[in-house]
């Protein structure tokens, strides 16, 4: 066996590119690359009252939905923008949940940003003004809260006394308009990865 003299810091993805952690550039992974990552990552650390988890993807399409919904109106760029909003964790295949945040370190935020950065540039997405950043966590925090209790299994005095969310747990799925199916279930990788996937060339 050969020796190595670095440590590897790029990962293969599906499509066979190479991905370099450390150094991230916008032509690393395909669209699909990038859908399957999503798709067959957890929200939740992947504990779910349901038989399977839920995955960013379907978390993703719950955010575009609300954003359609909402006012005042977004441009197809600042709708790709809310369907990539966590696209990072599904280059790296984790979605951290927030108590452990804290204890990952300067290191992994700044993974977080360079990949991030790299998905900006990918699809053309806007910077954030402060308006909008207000709206999209206001919407990112509405689906949380709802996936605590519908999917999580928390109750809303947890959601509000434990997650500190102070908003009125939502019973509608957003979704279930669009897609049908039992609302709140999450839907298996292979479904998700190819709604993300249609929502993102509709976008783009």
């Amino acid at each position: 066996m050969g020796t190595r003299t670095e440590a590897r810091a790029w990962i293969r993805l599906p499509s066979g590119r190479r991905l370099d952690l450390l150094a991230p550039t916008p032509f690393d992974w395909t669209d699909e690359d990038l859908a399957t990552g999503l798709a067959r990552t957890f929200r939740w650390g992947g504990h779910s009252t349901w038989p399977a988890p839920l995955s960013v993807a379907q978390h993703s399409l719950g955010v575009l939905a609300l954003r359609h919904a909402a006012k005042p109106a977004a441009t197809r760029a600042q709708l790709r923008r809310e369907l990539l909003h966590d696209a990072e964790e599904g280059l790296i295949n984790f979605d951290c949940i927030s108590p452990l945040k804290p204890f990952l370190g300067e290191g992994f935020r700044q993974l977080q940003e360079s990949l991030g950065a790299a998905v900006a540039t990918r699809y053309a997405l806007p910077p954030w003004d402060a308006e909008q950043k207000k709206l999209h966590k206001k919407l990112d925090v509405a689906i949380a809260a709802a996936e605590a209790v519908h999917v999580a299994g928390w109750s809303v005095a947890e959601v509000r006394g434990t997650l500190g969310i102070r908003a009125a747990v939502m019973a509608t799925d957003p979704l279930a308009a669009e897609f049908g199916g039992t609302p709140w279930e999450p839907w298996p990788p292979e479904v998700a990865a190819q709604r993300f996937l249609i929502a993102l060339r509709r976008l783009a």
